[in-house]
């Protein structure tokens, strides 16, 4: 396995990835985190993480990302619900799937529009499935 510790990873430039997109994975569990980016690194996106919503707004500054997958109950007090929310203000059409241990789903009126929940424990076959189909058919 590879040593995430929820930082932000990438797969190196001359690497033969089979997808150009890049996943942003907002997950506190470090091992959670690390599975999650290692499912989606093997099937070749590039990955970025944080373990909570300040880390990744201030990657979401700087990076380009295609897809945010976010844990909805996070570290310091933050959540993924807001994230998505603030996240959308700035990419409009940004794919967001959603993840949470404690909660069955979401209300409309909690997640963005045309957003995607996957409740714990998934497999990660499940999150690349959906991490493909929803980025085969954005916009």
């Amino acid at each position: 396995m590879i040593p995430f510790a929820c930082i932000p990873a990438a797969l190196p430039p001359f690497s033969l990835a089979r997808h150009a997109d890049t996943i942003l994975v907002v997950e506190d569990e470090s091992f959670v985190c690390e599975l999650a980016a290692e499912a989606l690194l093997d099937e070749g996106y590039r990955v970025l993480t944080a373990a909570d919503a300040e880390e990744a707004e201030a990657i979401l500054s700087r990076e380009h990302v295609d897809l945010l997958f976010t844990d909805i109950d996070l570290a310091r007090n933050t959540n993924g619900i807001a994230l998505a929310r603030s996240a959308r203000r700035s990419l409009p059409r940004l794919p967001v799937v959603y993840t949470s241990g404690g909660r069955d789903g979401l209300s409309a009126a909690e997640a963005v529009n045309e957003s995607v929940f996957m409740p714990k424990p998934y497999r990660a076959a499940q999150l690349v499935a959906v991490t493909n189909d929803l980025l085969r058919h954005r916009g």
